[in-house]
């Protein structure tokens, strides 16, 4: 008797590990395969990717399963998020696991719509506005007085962020998701301008601080009193410091690139800053007399 009712325990414990390690398998099998996943792929492994991704706000463009600009660029946001310690847009062990661990993959639903030739930026049935985590930008600042004095008299850059409104919105609801294009919205000289401006005003400040002024730049595109264009913001007159005695032509390194897309694809560092500027050598009191924000390594950020 004691020895059937040890086979039975025997047999249920059996059962137990089998049923484990079935869903173990089932569970692996929904999340991506061994290889890198990195830009200029296509396939299985990208769909996932956009669709986790999309799941918690990083990437809304569309679900394609081509890994371009969009797709790497929300990538590389999804690893700073999550501090991994490499930040490089590829997608390998680490970022896999904690792309399992931070998102949901809807695969029945996501292969359906592709099936059917859908194109589509949201799944689940929920639209991004409601099932993403991103939180919502601050609206731009609607105090315009003075703003052209600011340029005249401020010493050091004073830019600001956004992009055109639309252009920003592009480059994040729908870029073109091809393997060697520009993010949307922008042109290639955009994107030289910026890093242009970039490396000149702040080729030695930490990181986030360079992201951080590409940001207000782009800022000012949205905002009512700077120019619409990328060329018109940088080149306004006595804007920049760097442009006025020339440091502005110097060839940017590819940090100041790296910043300048990071910025397009939606991080501010400066919390929605039109303006900055160094203390240590600002000596208008215009510009001392903006609301501040915060302070990224020898910059002032401001309203």
């Amino acid at each position: 008797m004691d020895k059937a009712r040890f086979m039975k325990q025997i047999v249920l414990l059996f059962s137990i590990v089998l049923l484990v390690s079935s869903m173990m398998t089932a569970e692996k099998s929904e999340a991506f395969t061994n290889q890198v996943i990195q830009r200029g792929a296509t396939g299985e492994d990208v769909v996932e990717l956009q669709a986790r991704l999309q799941y918690n706000g990083f990437y809304r463009g569309k679900i394609d399963g081509v890994y371009g600009w969009g797709t790497y660029w929300a990538v590389r946001n999804f690893q700073s998020e999550f501090g991994v310690k490499n930040v490089d847009g590829l997608v390998g062990k680490k970022t896999k696991s904690l792309l399992v661990q931070k998102t949901k993959y809807y695969k029945e639903f996501v292969q359906r719509q592709l099936q059917k030739g859908n194109q589509f930026t949201h799944y689940g049935g929920k639209p991004l506005d409601q099932q993403t985590k991103a939180p919502a930008k601050k609206s731009a600042q609607k105090n315009a007085a003075g703003a052209k004095q600011k340029s005249q008299s401020s010493g050091r850059g004073s830019s600001g962020k956004s992009g055109k409104s639309s252009s920003k919105q592009q480059a994040n609801q729908s870029p073109k998701q091809t393997a060697a294009n520009m993010p949307g919205g922008f042109s290639s000289n955009d994107i030289q301008l910026l890093s242009q401006a970039v490396y000149s005003e702040a080729r030695g400040e930490p990181y986030e601080g360079q992201v951080a002024i590409a940001a207000v730049i782009l800022n000012r595109l949205n905002h009512p009193t700077f120019p619409n264009t990328i060329a018109g913001v940088i080149f306004e007159p006595l804007a920049f410091t760097a442009v006025a005695d020339g440091q502005f032509y110097m060839t940017p390194n590819e940090t100041a690139k790296k910043a300048v897309f990071d910025a397009i694809n939606g991080w501010d560092p400066s919390e929605s800053a039109v303006y900055y500027f160094n203390p240590d050598t600002a000596t208008s009191e215009w510009i001392w007399g903006r609301p501040q924000i915060k302070r990224i390594g020898k910059h002032v950020f401001c309203e």
